[in-house]
């Protein structure tokens, strides 16, 4: 990003998300293969104590935390002569 608006994992999300599906459509593309940037990444600290005092198990917080952290790809809609690129995002609020 040569203006600087943007970081380096926002810049990779863009890609992942938006550009792979529209250079996907073009005719002749076989595939677009996402390279470089960083991916996000979280890390979750699992205090054995706090889940014993709050009753739940360490396969109750995976599944939570599977569940509700659930992103799918890009989609091209199309509506009266107008393209829409469609995602579905979510992220996770709490465990």
């Amino acid at each position: 990003d040569k203006t600087g608006q943007h970081d380096i994992s926002q810049l990779r999300s863009l890609q992942d998300w938006f550009l792979k599906y529209e250079l996907q459509a073009v005719s002749g593309v076989s595939e677009v293969a996402a390279i470089g940037g960083m991916v996000k990444q979280y890390q979750v600290q699992v205090d054995p104590d706090k889940l014993r005092a709050y009753g739940i198990s360490l396969a109750q917080v995976q599944l939570a935390i599977a569940r509700g952290n659930q992103e799918t790809g890009a989609s091209v809609v199309e509506m009266a002569e107008a393209e829409y690129m469609v995602t579905a995002t979510g992220y996770i609020k709490n465990v």
